[in-house]
């Protein structure tokens, strides 16, 4: 079962929601049902050319001083 971000689009609330089958989510806030899934940023581990472990996430920015989650802001 998946955990999903949201966000309202009555009251601006930003929500995580543990998604079970079809459920369908409101907002735990104002309780509306206007909300929309957000572009989560995810992770993941690998293993080195070493055996080491190398861990990233997809938030981490490639471009130093960047504080983007996402390249299109950059075009890097």
């Amino acid at each position: 079962m998946p955990i999903y971000e949201y966000h309202c689009d009555k009251c601006d609330h930003n929500f995580e929601y543990l998604v079970f089958g079809s459920d369908e989510p409101e907002c735990p806030e104002c309780k509306s049902g206007g909300v929309h899934k957000l572009m989560s940023a995810c992770g993941f581990v690998s293993k080195g050319s070493g055996g080491q472990t190398v861990s990233r996430a997809a938030a981490d920015s490639s471009c130093s001083g960047c504080s983007a989650t996402s390249c299109t802001s950059c075009g890097h």
